[in-house]
This record gives C-alpha cells, structure tokens and sequence, in this order.
C-alpha cells in the first residue's frame, strides 16, 4: 500500500549542481534527483559551474542557470515518482557567501509566474546583476583590507562577526560591487544569500536571512543579533547604510521560521499543496552540522583535498584562524569551523614517496603508508630521551597558519622547552607517515582545545565523539590517530551519508521545523528519529589517556614551531 504521510524536501545549491532530496517524517530517504552544471545546463558555458575572470581574479555563476537548474530537478523528481501534494515542507542549502543582487521589479514578478512557462524564461529580468560571486572569487583584497581595519583589526572584527575579512565573505563583495557597478548598486532593491535565494524562488516573495547563514558576511555582530553599523557604513558606500538595511532585510532569530506558504505558481506548475510551508533555509556548512544531531562537545573532521573540522559548541571564542556561525537551528550554540587548504594532496605525496622507495606496482595504494603510520611510535618518540619530531606539510599555501609552499621539522625536549629546526625525520619518508597526520590534527587540538568541555566525569576535556567524514574517513589507521591526538570519550566514528549531508541537513531542517512540539530541539527531534546504524561506523577508539596526554605535552612545542615559522615568514627569511 502507497504511504500518504507528510514528506520533507530539502535542496542542495552547490557550485556544481543542484540537488533535491525528499525523506518522510521517520527521515528515510524516498526520493533523490540532481541537475549538474557543466553537463546537464544549456548555454551557460560554465567549466565545474562557474566562469572566471582571470585578470581580476573574480569567480562567479549566472543566476539563470540555477532557475534552469531548479525547472529541471522538478521534474526529474516527479519522474522519480515523488507526489508534491505530500510534501509538507521545504528548506534549503546554499553555498555560503554567494550573493545574487535583484531588481525593483522582482517580486512582481515572483507574484505573477505564469505555470505555464518555466522560471528561467519568466524571471531571468529579475536581477539587477545576472551574476553571483563565488566562494573561490578572490578579487576582494582590497576591500578585505579595509574590513580588517575598520574596526580595529582583524581580531576585532573576528570578535564581532566570527570571522577575520574573506575574499568571499559577503560584505567586502558588497563594497567592491557598489564601487565597480554603481549603477547597478543603485538598482538593487534586495540582496539575497544563495541560500534566502532558494527559499525566494519558493515563497515568491524575498525571504530572509538565516540566523546561521547570515554570519557568513562580515556585516552581522554575533553577540548583539543584529548589523554592526561601522561595518554596514563601510560597505554601503555613497548611497548610506539605510538603504543598504533596506537591501539586506531583516533577520529572524529563530532558525525553523515558517516564512509561509509556498507560491501558488509551484502549487499550479507541479502539483505541491497549498499549505506546503517554507521554511528558512541555511549555509552549506551550517547544514552539513543537520545530517546529523551533533551534539555539543562533538566533532566532525572532513578529511577531503582540503580539510575541514566542525564543531558544536555553547562556547564563543572567535580567533582570525577560525570561523563562528550561530547554530542554524539550536539558540545558544555556536558553529566552529576551521579550514584548511593542505589536507589529501600532502598525505598523498608522503604516501607515493613511500611507496616510490618500496617499488609499490600501485602507486595509489595506501598499505605501506599505513604499515609506517601505525608502527611508528607517536611523535616518532622510541623513548623518552630521543625529542618528539614535529612538521608541517604544505604542497599549497596554507592559511592555517598563513604560511607559503613548503616542509618543515623540528625536534621538540619538552622537558626542556628547547625547539630545534632539522632537515628531516630521522627516518623519511616512512617516518612522515606518522608525523604528517599527527601534524594535522594537532593542529585542530591547538584550536580546539579551548571549546571542548569534560564528556564525563573525571575525564580532560576533549569531544564526545570525533566524526569522519570525506575520503580519508575511509582509512582506519588515519581514523586511530586522530582518536590518539584529538581523544573522544566514545571513540571515532565514519559518517557515510554519501554526497548528501548538505541536502539532507536541509530536509532534517523541514522536519524538525514543521514538526516540533514547543521548545524541542533540533538535536532533540532528530535525535529520537535518526538511525544511527543506517550512517555511523565506530572506526576507532578515541581516548587513550597516556598517548593523549603525550600529544598534549607536544602542543605547546607545535605552537612554539609554528610561530616561529611566521616570524620567519614577517622577516622575509623564506623569500
């Protein structure tokens, strides 16, 4: 017998496709379908889903190709045999710090869609600008500058809005657009994030911000919930912040908003019910924090080309190294997040040094690089009188810390204090197997170590459970140091939700919005419903009391290594 219960849909904007991704009130998965920018998108022209204007350095997408995007995923979803007059709710994931700058006619012409004809073709004159900067578009240094300073330094800054100034941060990309095409400044009458963009598609009106997206720009003081003024001024330029304030909108507190019903085009067009409500949709990476129910004092570390740790905390200690959100759903809990550009590449180059040195026929697999990781002694210590090795792996420049291509290693006595530079390993390459991931997650315990709290009695602080997610998540020797480094009371565990964990942090979004009793939580709700068996594999022990506080003896060293490494870099000694 077909189900007739409330369905949920949540939509993923990335910068290569579209996805749309619908569960039940029980959170299964019922219905997936996606649209890819570089294949399935005509006469955009785009390469991975953007365009690039090398001489400026600026990364953008044209807003049409989304509105074609969203024309098509509708419909493969209903060749999916998804029934839209079950689907209760809608929220969404957008890539964060995009913006799209619409026109005085737009909401006209939300309001008078004609379901006869598609989006793109009725709503491609509803922008004052038919591009959205990108979160790689890097033209901004300028306005970064003048960010940074506005208030002090980048410390001030980071202290009111959780961030220092980024090249895609939607504020310094304000300023640079309401200097490079005034004229089109002028006629904007609304500016959306990617993410209040999808919910505006839907409600046929502009929605607001997200409490949690909304911290992605530069402009948002955290602690006060509201514009910070200075910052407003600075990117509102000769038009005032006024009408700047009227561009931007205003910002609801609470995360699970029903924002209203949905447009009656969707409801003639497609079949969705009247009372299908909208809710606020959120920030990729605040969504990403929704594939599950996070905890507080938990841990997601996303081991990709690049690597990503993400946190839930109650705690709100801003550093220009890091990033703080508010909690897309839950008041009084932040998001913490540090990104990393060095991450698979650097692991990947010790690993085909290794298995260069031992003739491996296949140069990608990773048993040797495992062998030496898991064999060597932790800080390539053999015993106490032989100093810790310590180094830094950078194939790229890296911005945690802000330091050039490069590798470098010291010899750490912590009962000394004394840091000594070296060429090498003892040993290299089989030896840097063990100190290049050490070196990244103690890297994420140096910048952590002030959020986590006790998880139980009688233990030091450190994350409840340590989450992997992305491709190294799948080596288990990997996954064993960073339980030695980071800890984690219930151990280390892999996060398999595929490449949906954006999409359905959205549809979890819906549910819990149309779904929760007064004053439950997110964590509470989703909690109840999610199956942890269905996506989690315990991959790891976390804490180990005598290897943890090993690594914390070596944390004070890695810091001693690293700022040294920048006052080298200020002196102009690795020119």
């Amino acid at each position: 017998m077909t189900s007739s219960g409330p369905l949920y849909l949540g939509f993923d904007l990335s910068t290569q496709q579209l996805k749309g991704l619908v569960v039940d009130d029980s959170l299964k998965k019922v219905h997936e379908a996606k649209f890819d920018f570089d294949a399935d998108s005509k006469g955009f022209n785009v390469n991975k889903g953007v365009l690039v204007n090398e001489a400026e350095h600026e990364v953008f997408a044209p807003v049409a190709m989304w509105l074609q995007a969203m024309d098509t995923l509708l419909a493969r979803l209903k060749d999916d045999g998804l029934d839209f007059q079950r689907v209760k709710g809608i929220s969404g994931s957008g890539m964060q710090h995009g913006s799209v700058f619409w026109n005085a006619d737009a909401e006209q012409l939300l309001a008078q869609l004609d379901p006869e004809k598609t989006l793109q073709s009725q709503l491609d004159r509803a922008f004052a600008h038919p591009f959205s900067p990108n979160w790689q578009d890097a033209s901004t240094q300028k306005e970064c500058d003048e960010f940074d300073a506005i208030l002090g330094d980048e410390h001030q800054l980071a202290n009111v809005t959780g961030s220092k100034a980024h090249h895609r941060f939607t504020g310094p990309q304000i300023l640079r657009f309401q200097r490079k095409y005034p004229d089109k400044y002028i006629k904007t009458h609304r500016i959306t994030l990617v993410s209040s963009w999808i919910a505006t598609i839907f409600l046929g009106k502009f929605a607001p911000f997200d409490i949690s997206d909304v911290c992605g720009m530069n402009l948002w003081d955290i602690k006060a919930g509201n514009w910070n003024e200075k910052l407003l001024e600075l990117a509102a330029g000769p038009s005032g912040v006024e009408a700047l304030k009227q561009k931007l909108g205003h910002v609801p507190e609470d995360g699970g908003i029903h924002l209203g019903n949905i447009s009656k085009y969707f409801v003639r067009r497609h079949g969705f019910s009247e009372d299908c409500t909208i809710i606020a949709s959120t920030g990729d990476n605040p969504s990403t924090i929704l594939a599950l129910p996070l905890r507080s004092n938990d841990a997601i570390v996303s081991l990709g080309t690049s690597t990503t740790f993400l946190m839930s905390t109650s705690e709100y200690r801003p550093d220009p190294a890091t990033h703080f959100f508010n909690s897309p759903t839950t008041p009084g809990l932040y998001m913490f997040m540090l990104c990393y550009k060095n991450g698979g590449l650097a692991r990947e180059k010790v690993r085909n040094a290794i298995n260069s040195k031992a003739s491996v026929s296949d140069t990608t697999s990773w048993t040797e690089f495992d062998k030496y990781l898991l064999s060597t002694p932790p800080l390539a210590q053999y015993d106490r009188s032989k100093p810790m090795q310590l180094g830094l792996y950078f194939p790229r420049p890296e911005i945690i810390p802000n330091l050039p291509i490069g590798e470098w290693h010291f010899e750490y006595d912590p009962e000394s204090g004394n840091l000594t530079p070296t060429e090498k390993v003892p040993q290299s390459p089989e030896q840097d197997a063990r100190i290049i991931v050490e070196s990244q997650f103690l890297s994420l315990r140096l910048r952590s170590r002030d959020l986590v709290s006790s998880p139980a009695q009688n233990l030091p602080p450190q994350p409840r459970r340590v989450y992997m997610v992305g491709g190294g998540s799948r080596n288990k020797a990997i996954a064993k140091v960073a339980g030695e480094v980071l800890g984690g009371s219930e151990g280390v565990f892999k996060l398999d939700v595929g490449e949906n964990a954006c999409a359905l942090g959205a549809a979890y979004k819906a549910v819990w919005a149309m779904e929760r009793a007064e004053g439950e939580t997110f964590e509470e709700l989703i909690g109840n419903r999610w199956r942890e068996e269905e996506f989690v594999e315990k991959i790891a022990d976390g804490y180990n009391p005598e290897v943890w506080e090993k690594y914390g003896r070596a944390l004070k060293g890695f810091e001693m290594m690293e700022l040294r490494l920048l006052e080298d870099k200020k002196q102009g000694k690795m020119d």
